[in-house]
C-alpha cells in the first residue's frame, strides 16, 4: 500500500510570519529541528524558505526584503486589492489594468502578474465584496426603525434587460438585478425580495410613464406616483428643439444670401463707375437693384430674429415647467397652491401652443407637446398627495398652532431650498437659492421665536420631521438614469456583467463609496454605521499568486540562416 504524503500549501502572508517568527527564534540560540518542530513545518521546508532569496528582478533589494516580511506582505497584499477593487470595480477597467500596474511599479518581482493568477484574484475580490456587503446589510436591517420611502425604477438594456430601483433620498440601491421581463409581476417579485425582513414602506414612487411601473407603484404597493418630470421637458424639447433650430439654420443661410446679394450689387456699381468710358445707352439702375437687395436683407434679418426668438422662448419656457412643479416657489420661498401652479402650467402651455403656431410646427411636433402637456394632471395629483401627507406628518407633533404654521410655512420650505440650491447646475442660481433658504431659516433662530422655547430634545425632534418632509418631494428618477449610465460604461469593457460582478458593483456603490460628509448608502438608508467594505474584503482575500519564474527566452534565429551540413 502506497502512502501519500499531504502537503498543507501555506499562504504568503502565514509563510512570511512563520519565517519570521523563525528567524526570531534562531537567533535566540534555538535549534532548526526544534524550531521547525514547534512552528509545525518541516525542517526542509523551513531550511528552503531561509536559503531562497526573493527574486529582484525589477525591484530594489531592500524593498524586496521588506516585502519579504509579515508587515510587507500585508502591505502587498492590501494593495493589490485595493488596484482590484479601485480599478474594475470603480473605475471600469479590466483584470489587465492590474497586471499592468503590477509589471510598471515592478511588484510583479513579488507577485504574480499575469492574467490568470490575477483573475483568480479578481474572483476572489468579487465573490468577498458581495459575501461582506450582504451580510453587513443583513445586520444593519436588525433593530431599524421603521421607515417610509421613495422609489425610482428603470430599466437599461446594456447587458440584457437589467432592472434597478434605487431610494432617491440615500441613494441606496434597494434591487438591481436582471430578469426575463419587465413586467409588474416580475417587477414586483423582485423587490419583495430586495425589501425582505425590513420595516420599510413604499409610499411613492417615481418613475416614466411605463404601464408596468404605474400598475407596480400604484396597485401593488398602494403608493403615490409621480411622473418623472424630465419625460415631460423631454418631449417639448424633441417637439420643438429640432424644428425651431432647422427654422433658425434656414433663416441664417438667407441672411447670408441675402447680404452677399446686397454686396454684389454694390460691388458692382463701384466696378461700374471706375470705368473710364462708359458704354452707351442707359446705365443700370443700381439705386433700384440695391434697394430691392436692402429690402430683401433686412426681410431676411426680421426672420432671423423671429426665429432667433422663438428658439429662446422655447427654452425658457423647458425651464419654467422645472421652475413650477416644485411646492415653494424657488424665487420667494412662499408656499405654492395647488391651484397657482394649474394656471402657471395653464400659461406655459398657452405660450407653447401660440409658438406652434407662430413656427407652423408639423402635426408630430405638436403631438409630442399635448402629450407632456397630458402629465400636468398627474404633476398637479402628485403635488396634492404631497402636502397632504406634509399636514398629517406635522400635526402628529402635537404643537402649538403658531409652531406647527412657522414648520409648514417657514421650516420645511427652507430645509427644501436648500437641497434645491444643492442640486442646481448653475452657480449664480445656487447660491441665490441658499441665500434664499438661509433668509427663510433666520426669523426661526431668533431667541423670541416659539420654536426656541421648545425644549431641546423637542425641538430636535421637530426638526428630524420637517428634514423627511423636505426630502419627501420627489420630481425626478434621475439617480435611476445615472446608475444606468453607470452601467453601460462597464458593459463596454465586458459587452456583459456576470451575476457576481453585477452584486459586486451594487455592493461597492451601497457599502463603500462615500459622500462627502462620510457616509454611505447603506449607512444613509439604515441610519446606522457600518464597518468599511474595504477592511472586511482585504481579511478574505489573504492569499496571492507567488510570482513566476522567468526563463531565459532563447533568442529567435535569422529566417535566412544556413543549416548545418
Amino acid at each position: 500500500m502506497v502512502r501519500r504524503c499531504l502537503v498543507k500549501h501555506r499562504a504568503r502572508l502565514e509563510r512570511a510570519e512563520q519565517l519570521g517568527a523563525a528567524e526570531a527564534r534562531l537567533a535566540g540560540g534555538e535549534p532548526l529541528r526544534q524550531v521547525a518542530a514547534a512552528l509545525g513545518v518541516p525542517r526542509s521546508t523551513l531550511r528552503g524558505w531561509r536559503t531562497t532569496a526573493p527574486p529582484l528582478e525589477g525591484l530594489p533589494a531592500a524593498v524586496a526584503t521588506a516585502l519579504a516580511t509579515p508587515a510587507g506582505m500585508q502591505w502587498l497584499c492590501r494593495l493589490v486589492t485595493a488596484l482590484h477593487v479601485v480599478i474594475t470595480l470603480r473605475a471600469a477597467g479590466g483584470v489587465r489594468m492590474v497586471c499592468e500596474c503590477l509589471e510598471l511599479s515592478g511588484l510583479a518581482a513579488v507577485v504574480g502578474a499575469s492574467y490568470s493568477s490575477q483573475r483568480t484574484v479578481n474572483v476572489a475580490v468579487q465573490e468577498a465584496v458581495v459575501a461582506e456587503a450582504t451580510a453587513q446589510r443583513t445586520a444593519l436591517a436588525v433593530g431599524m426603525p421603521p421607515r417610509e420611502v421613495a422609489l425610482c425604477a428603470d430599466e437599461t438594456f446594456k447587458s440584457g434587460l437589467c432592472l434597478v430601483a434605487i431610494e432617491p433620498v440615500s441613494n441606496s440601491i434597494l434591487d438591481e438585478g436582471y430578469a426575463a421581463d419587465r413586467t409588474a409581476a416580475t417587477w414586483r417579485q423582485a423587490l419583495e425580495q430586495a425589501l425582505a425582513g425590513w420595516p420599510v414602506t413604499v409610499i411613492q414612487g417615481t418613475t416614466d410613464e411605463a404601464g408596468a411601473l404605474r400598475h407596480l407603484i400604484e396597485k401593488d404597493f398602494g403608493a403615490a406616483h409621480a411622473s418623472d418630470l424630465f419625460h415631460g421637458q423631454h418631449e417639448v424639447a424633441k417637439g420643438t428643439g429640432l424644428h425651431l433650430a432647422r427654422q433658425v439654420k434656414q433663416a441664417d443661410a438667407a441672411v447670408a444670401t441675402a447680404q452677399a446679394r446686397l454686396d454684389a450689387e454694390r460691388a458692382a456699381q463701384r466696378a461700374f463707375a471706375a470705368q473710364p468710358h462708359h458704354p452707351r445707352g442707359r446705365p443700370p439702375d443700381f439705386a433700384a437693384r440695391i434697394d430691392a437687395a436692402l429690402t430683401a436683407l433686412v426681410q431676411a434679418e426680421a426672420e432671423q430674429t423671429q426665429a432667433q426668438a422663438r428658439q429662446t422662448e422655447a427654452r425658457e419656457l423647458i425651464r419654467e415647467l422645472s421652475d413650477i412643479d416644485h411646492p415653494y416657489d424657488v424665487k420667494t420661498g412662499a408656499v405654492q397652491s395647488v391651484a397657482g401652479i394649474a394656471a402657471r402650467f395653464e400659461r406655459v402651455w398657452t405660450r407653447l401652443s401660440g409658438l406652434a403656431d407662430a413656427a407652423d410646427l408639423p402635426t408630430r411636433a405638436r403631438e409630442r407637446i399635448a402629450k407632456a402637456q397630458r402629465l400636468t394632471v398627474h404633476w398637479l395629483a402628485y403635488l396634492t398627495f404631497f402636502f397632504t401627507t406634509l399636514q398629517v406628518r406635522v400635526e402628529t407633533l402635537n404643537v402649538a398652532p403658531e409652531v406647527e404654521e412657522a414648520v409648514l410655512t417657514q421650516l420645511i420650505p427652507a430645509l427644501y431650498l436648500e437641497r434645491v440650491a444643492a442640486r442646481s447646475p448653475q452657480a449664480e442660481t445656487r447660491h441665490r437659492r441658499a441665500a434664499l433658504s438661509a433668509q427663510c431659516l433666520e426669523p426661526l433662530r431668533q431667541p423670541t421665536h416659539p420654536l426656541q422655547a421648545l425644549p431641546p430634545a423637542t425641538r430636535a425632534h421637530l426638526e428630524a420631521v420637517a428634514s423627511g418632509c423636505a426630502d419627501l418631494f420627489q420630481r425626478s428618477s434621475s439617480c435611476v438614469e445615472g446608475r444606468n449610465g453607470q452601467l453601460s460604461l462597464y458593459h463596454h469593457g465586458c459587452h456583459r456583467l456576470s451575476d457576481r460582478k453585477l452584486a459586486a458593483l451594487t455592493a461597492i456603490h451601497n457599502d463603500h463609496i462615500r459622500r462627502p460628509d462620510g457616509t454611505t448608502a447603506a449607512e444613509r438608508f439604515f441610519g446606522r454605521s457600518h464597518p468599511p467594505l474595504f477592511e472586511l474584503v482585504l481579511a478574505r482575500v489573504s492569499r496571492l499568486p507567488p510570482a513566476r519564474r522567468r526563463r531565459p527566452r532563447v533568442p529567435k534565429p535569422a529566417y535566412l540562416t544556413p543549416l548545418a551540413a
